[in-house]
């Protein structure tokens, strides 16, 4: 179960949440680049909110996208009547993206932005919008920089709303998802220079369903070559440290072609694989962002970067 701070619902969440609002309002015709996660759920439903038919969520299908992950996206969006499209997005024919370095989820985040501007071209969008936060500055992502390469914006952060301001508001619209467990996508659980492969990504999500069906909420699959890397929340390890449960684990993942079948004592953490890349990569490599100036309050310095080429495609059945 998701925990948050004990704080009262302040003034300055309120505000916040006001801004958030002007802002969907002052971006026009929108598009939002939706996974079914807390902050791009709640970014969407807002949306909806301000924007009616004027917005539509886009929920990029690929192989990296878990279908559990996918069913519950598309079962939000239908409970809350928020238009949708489904894309297919081909990250997987990028080689830059299957070499899985430290630069892995900017080819998957430029591919998506370059479906997404594509379909805002073709279908008379003003913009695109996706859910990063205050909390994610904190963080090694690279497709950030992708982001601000398509000229994303991203009301959220612009808001200066935090993870738990999120999950908070969400809470309080009555949105089911306010204490959905994080989920990036099923590539971020292979070991960086690990190639992407399809049978790997598979393994992931039929063993994070299996841990699932056993009753553990916050977990990952760390692919590992021959080794797997469970890990599991720290308050539900205790009943994973037992004799009958390791064996379970051992048969499930034997099963799923891991010669070594291992639990991670330190529990689960996001990002976690991050640890393994050295120093120089986490360095920003294009540009910065600043908060605040300019009429609007976010705006990018990123130094020129070649894109990656990508066949654009907009094609997608729109769903409500």
């Amino acid at each position: 179960m998701t925990t948050m701070s004990a704080q009262p619902h302040t003034a300055s969440v309120a505000d916040r949440e006001t801004k958030l609002r002007a802002l969907l309002r002052s971006l026009g015709r929108l598009l939002i680049a939706y996974s079914g996660g807390v902050d791009s759920a709640f970014l969407a439903w807002a949306a909806h909110g301000e924007l009616g038919d004027g917005m539509l969520a886009v929920l990029a299908d690929s192989p990296s996208l878990a279908r559990s992950q996918m069913r519950d996206a598309l079962a939000f969006a239908e409970e809350h009547q928020i238009p949708l499209v489904v894309v297919e997005t081909a990250e997987m024919d990028r080689a830059a993206y299957l070499r899985n370095d430290a630069e892995r989820c900017y080819h998957c985040k430029d591919e998506l932005f370059t479906v997404m501007e594509q379909y805002r071209r073709e279908h008379g969008f003003d913009a695109i919008a996706y859910g990063v936060n205050v909390d994610d500055q904190g963080d090694y992502r690279p497709g950030q920089n992708a982001a601000r390469q398509h000229n994303v914006a991203a009301p959220l952060l612009e808001a200066g709303l935090t993870k738990d301001d999120v999950r908070q508001l969400a809470r309080e619209a009555g949105l089911r998802i306010w204490d959905k467990p994080a989920s990036a996508c099923l590539s971020s659980r292979i070991e960086y220079g690990r190639p992407v492969t399809r049978e790997a990504l598979a393994a992931i999500e039929e063993g994070e369903e299996a841990l699932r069906r056993l009753g553990f909420r916050q977990c990952r699959v760390r692919h590992h070559g021959s080794i797997v890397r469970l890990e599991i929340a720290r308050d539900e390890l205790p009943r994973a440290l037992t004799a009958e449960m390791a064996a379970e684990f051992t048969r499930i993942f034997k099963a799923l072609g891991f010669s070594y079948v291992t639990l991670d004592l330190e529990g689960f953490r996001s990002g976690s694989m991050n640890a393994m890349l050295p120093l120089e990569s986490l360095r920003p490599k294009t540009g910065t962002l600043e908060v605040g100036g300019e009429g609007s309050s976010l705006h990018s310095k990123a130094t020129p970067v070649e894109l990656t080429n990508a066949k654009e495609k907009g094609r997608g059945s729109r769903t409500r």
